[in-house]
């Protein structure tokens, strides 16, 4: 059966490594989708210009850094599934920061490929309502930029997943880069055709799928065998809330369904971070052991 796994925020930061794991791994989850790597560099000072963080630093320190959460996880037996990289990936006309962002990425492969973590998820560079550019050129930014990560990949045994990514104005939610999975195939297979091997592959979005009102199992059936991770969570339609499944109003039915028909057989990982902030923090506990429970249940009927 499919591993499951949870990302890592906001229990490791309310917990702390060693206890975090600990509930992480009682809960029943396999792996996790480790958040450090992103929370490393803040997307607010992303956004402001302020290029200083720990991938400034040399190899060895930013290894040093995360170490703990090395030693941590593999304390309690859980593994690193997947990664999220700092974002947003690119500003517009912000050249200064979105080299500067290529540079953090290939650290943040360096980083996995320490910690065993073999899929490191980028968002699509893309800007906000205002500034949405022509499909076009959108695409010729996008190969350019995921393309210079190439090398990278290869050195560190890291692959690189898009993912599905949404846009909003006066709480009108649009769908955005990534959305359409025939494109989302084109930007996969290109990428992959340019580096020679399989560099990289998605990661479906499932929230992200209900906002722009897209059906998760014809979206899972387009994209296919390219779906190598998961942001599993649910919310009420109208806001990216990361909730736990049947929290909001997703058809789960539909999910499971799809991914039995893809043959999926990667981990599943729960993007449920406002499962856990919604409680009290003593219940922390009990709200990952519902959502391993959860995880569970996809898992043996997927398999079935």
């Amino acid at each position: 059966m499919n591993k499951i796994s949870v990302q890592t925020a906001p229990i490791l930061n309310l917990f702390g490594a060693d206890e975090g794991f600990k509930m992480i791994h009682e809960a029943g989850f396999d792996g996790v989708d480790f958040n450090i790597i992103d929370q490393a560099l803040p997307g607010s000072k992303i956004a402001r210009g302020e290029l200083d963080s720990i991938y400034d630093k040399s190899d060895e320190e930013i290894i040093e850094y995360f170490r703990p959460y090395k030693e941590a996880a593999e304390k309690y037996g859980v593994s690193f599934c997947q990664a999220h990289a700092p974002f947003p990936s690119w500003i517009k006309d912000k050249p200064v920061t979105n080299e500067y962002m290529i540079k953090v990425f290939e650290k943040c492969l360096m980083v996995c490929s320490y910690i065993g973590c073999p899929y490191l998820i980028v968002h699509p560079f893309f800007p906000g309502y205002n500034d949405t550019l022509l499909p076009e050129v959108e695409w010729e930014l996008n190969i350019r930029q995921y393309s210079q990560l190439i090398p990278a990949i290869k050195k560190y045994g890291v692959k690189v997943c898009l993912e599905n990514m949404f846009t909003a104005n006066r709480r009108k939610v649009y769908a955005a880069i990534c959305q359409d999975p025939e494109v989302t195939n084109r930007y996969i297979d290109t990428l992959n055709e340019m580096a020679g091997e399989k560099c990289f592959a998605f990661c479906l979005d499932t929230g992200h799928a209900l906002l722009v009102g897209s059906d998760i199992y014809t979206v899972i059936r387009k994209l296919g065998n390219r779906i190598e991770t998961l942001h599993i969570h649910d919310n009420d339609g109208w806001d990216d809330q990361h909730l736990a499944p049947y929290m909001g109003i997703l058809d789960w039915d539909r999910f499971v369904k799809g991914m039995r028909e893809i043959g999926y057989k990667n981990a599943l990982s729960f993007e449920t971070l406002n499962a856990i902030n919604v409680f009290d923090t003593e219940l922390a506990p009990h709200v990952l052991n519902l959502i391993g429970a959860t995880g569970k249940m996809f898992a043996r009927r997927i398999s079935e």
